[in-house]
């Protein structure tokens, strides 16, 4: 996304303003809920459940950001939102005791950032979180610092696979 800053700059000012107000939103969220999923396993709805709503200037960029109406821009941004809650929803269904409903609350909003620039991002940005909690896991057991049951908070690999992946260039 940052990569992109430059150009929407150029293209439209409000909506370049917008997607920074995103920006710094997400960054304050994100740090606040590492900390607070490592230190208690929870992801508050008192900051979660806000943040689908300081992620509407997106959709509102994605809709006027390169100067027209880009509806599917916009529906990109929703339903990138839409498409990860229900992935993570399906996944709380088919084992609860690994994924949290906190988990599948902050999915969405990461969805309608990843959404935001691509498709791709979408699915980078999931696969990202997977990944490094995957590791850390694996880590955990090869240093005997836990087993195949230890609980490992998942929100914080969520927020950093998505804040990388939201570094990478739009497609």
């Amino acid at each position: 996304m940052i990569v992109r800053l430059p150009e929407l700059w150029s293209a439209n000012p409000i909506a370049f303003w917008l997607v920074v107000a995103c920006l710094a939103y997400f960054v304050w969220m994100a740090s606040r809920l590492v900390v607070i999923d490592i230190r208690s396993h929870l992801l508050p709805n008192r900051i979660v459940l806000p943040s689908y709503w300081t992620a509407v200037p997106l959709a509102v960029a994605a809709l006027i950001g390169s100067g027209g109406l880009d509806v599917p821009g916009l529906v990109r941004v929703l339903g990138g939102g839409i498409v990860l809650w229900v992935v993570y929803f399906v996944l709380r269904i088919v084992y609860p005791a690994g994924m949290g409903f906190g988990d599948v609350k902050l999915a969405g909003v990461l969805g309608l950032y990843l959404g935001y620039l691509s498709w791709e991002h979408v699915f980078w940005g999931t696969a990202a979180a997977f990944l490094l909690g995957g590791l850390f896991g694996l880590g955990l057991i090869l240093l005997r610092r836990g087993t195949g049951k230890t609980a490992i908070p998942f929100g914080p690999f969520m927020l950093v696979g998505a804040g990388l992946v939201l570094l990478l260039p739009a497609a």
